[in-house]
């Protein structure tokens, strides 16, 4: 599994629960008004009983240090990082998957935290963002999934532009605030940037530049692939390693059939590991087994040369485990002799 080397962070979780605020960083003045996907959200003081709905968002509470801030959490694809195991037992899970929002309000909110429009967007399987509001309860998405919804007709939009941690740092950034712990806000991204500068500066400007395709999940062998899009976090991780996507399309989670990627022909295919078990194919072993007993998938270049890697699939998403996903590629690309 991941594992956060930085003693920085390491040393931030650990002592999270005591953590004060130093004079290095000001305090948050409340109340509170931020610019969060087009609404206004306001504060008149620090939530007490926060809710997490969707893994990365959970993850992020957890990092600050806030699980005596949170009444619950909701919808993981993955397990908890190992390192927030114990901070993640003090916090009720309402559900791995799609919680209602009947159970939502049965915990008695006082503000979610979203990771995906699917759980606050317009068409969410949970509730609208108005629906909170006329309770009141501020909600807040992460501004890495605030996508417009014109070009692709999914929940999940399209991206223009090449994902960047800087969306996630406005993100930890924005919940420190929030919650009055700017310190630990500014630590943790200090630690992600050290992160990506350093997994950038081991990758050779000299080797093959590779080229990628980042694949989720299937329902079934004979359905289209579920692929991270062109300028989604798998493109990042792509770009950080010196490559590319092979997927051009700009949707943030693409369906394509086999053929299609066959005809793409990618240097690598990036395999997701899920928890979940929804579906067969959430298992890297199963999607392996696929890719090298398919009589024409087995033939794409990735497959025949065997380089096919495992990938937590959370890290697909743009979230706190992006930067954990590209670091475990990478060292099982440098194993294969495929990157310098």
């Amino acid at each position: 599994m991941l594992t956060l080397k930085s003693t920085l962070t390491a040393l931030l979780i650990a002592t999270a629960s005591s953590f004060t605020v130093s004079s290095a960083f000001a305090s948050t003045k409340y109340p509170l008004t931020i610019e969060n996907c087009g609404a206004q959200v306001s504060f008149q003081k620090a939530p007490e009983r926060a809710i997490g709905l969707g893994q990365n968002s959970a993850e992020i509470l957890l990092l600050l240090g806030l699980q005596d801030k949170m009444a619950g959490t909701a919808f993981w694809p993955s397990k908890v990082l190992p390192q927030l195991a114990e901070a993640n037992a003090k916090v009720k899970l309402l559900s791995v998957e799609f919680p209602t929002f009947e159970s939502i309000l049965a915990e008695n909110p006082d503000f979610v935290a979203a990771a995906l429009p699917s759980l606050v967007g317009p068409s969410s399987k949970v509730a609208k963002r108005e629906d909170f509001d006329k309770v009141g309860v501020p909600t807040y998405l992460s501004p890495s999934t605030c996508l417009s919804t014109k070009e692709v007709k999914d929940q999940y939009g399209s991206r223009a532009q090449l994902w960047s941690m800087d969306l996630l740092y406005k993100e930890i950034d924005e919940l420190s605030q929030i919650f009055d712990v700017g310190d630990r806000g500014q630590a943790l991204i200090a630690d992600f940037k050290a992160r990506e500068a350093k997994l950038r500066s081991s990758v050779s400007k000299d080797g093959k530049s590779l080229s990628y395709v980042f694949w989720f999940s299937s329902p079934s062998p004979s359905a289209d692939a579920y692929l991270g899009g062109k300028n989604a976090a798998s493109g990042f991780i792509a770009d950080v390693l010196g490559g590319r996507n092979a997927v051009t399309a700009e949707a943030e989670w693409p369906t394509l059939g086999w053929e299609s990627i066959i005809a793409a022909n990618p240097d690598v295919i990036v395999v997701a590991n899920l928890d979940r078990n929804r579906w067969e194919l959430d298992k890297p072993e199963a999607k392996i087994r696929f890719l090298t007993t398919d009589p024409a998938v087995s033939q794409i270049t990735a497959v025949k040369n065997k380089a096919m890697v495992v990938m937590d699939g959370q890290a697909m998403n743009p979230t706190v485990r992006t930067i954990y996903g590209a670091e475990q590629v990478a060292e099982q690309l440098k194993a294969l002799g495929l990157l310098k």
